[in-house]
């Protein structure tokens, strides 16, 4: 199949990938645009997995306020060089954080940093319930199980789903940020303001 210049337009503006990277990707899938998706999106994996643990000591600290300024938070988004830290595509992305950040109001950045004592009090309060409704003991591990996993991806920001876009979680938007940046990205702190709490 020919690939048009339309084609790796069109795919660029979905996934924000380089000329050529598109026009590679949609040719190893006879122009298929969902499947040339797809392996962008894989190689921005693969990219990912390359740069994890490297030195992120750059980046950018953005804050959001909301309408009436009652709501507000900042986020620290940091990455490997000055060069990336300055793009605009890097701001936005931090200040698209801190809008969700005060949106959904996370408790940790990732699931190993949410405090053991919330998963043992949620813990506590599903097998309660479980117990309370006559479920048989064997039955009540695995649902408190599928619980707290839903509740830890609720309250865990790199599990939440993006406000913006429920069809992803921050974490695939940080993947594919690092993909379409070539640098090691991650979030390094988060803060919500609540007037009066």
């Amino acid at each position: 199949m020919k690939i048009t210049s339309q084609m790796v337009k069109d795919l660029r503006d979905k996934t924000a990938a380089g000329m050529m990277d598109c026009k590679k990707a949609l040719s190893e899938t006879d122009g298929d645009m969902e499947k040339a998706v797809d392996l962008l999106r894989q190689k921005g994996l693969a990219v990912a997995a390359k740069r994890a643990g490297r030195d992120t000591s750059e980046g950018t600290i953005e804050t959001y306020i909301h309408a009436g300024g009652k709501i507000a938070a900042m986020v620290e988004l940091a990455c490997e060089s000055d060069f990336v830290a300055k793009t605009d595509d890097f701001k936005e992305f931090a200040r698209e954080l801190a809008l969700h950040v005060a949106a959904v109001n996370p408790v940790a950045i990732s699931r190993d940093e949410i405090p053991e004592e919330i998963l043992s009090r949620e813990k506590e309060i599903y097998v309660q319930q479980a117990l309370d409704s006559g479920k048989p003991e064997n039955i009540v591990e695995k649902m408190v199980g599928g619980k707290l996993e839903k509740f830890i991806k609720e309250i865990s920001l790199l599990d939440q789903q993006f406000v913006k876009n429920p069809d992803f979680t921050i974490q695939e938007l940080v993947t594919e940020l690092i993909g379409k940046m070539g640098e090691s990205i991650t979030i390094k702190r988060i803060a919500r303001f609540h007037v009066g709490s």
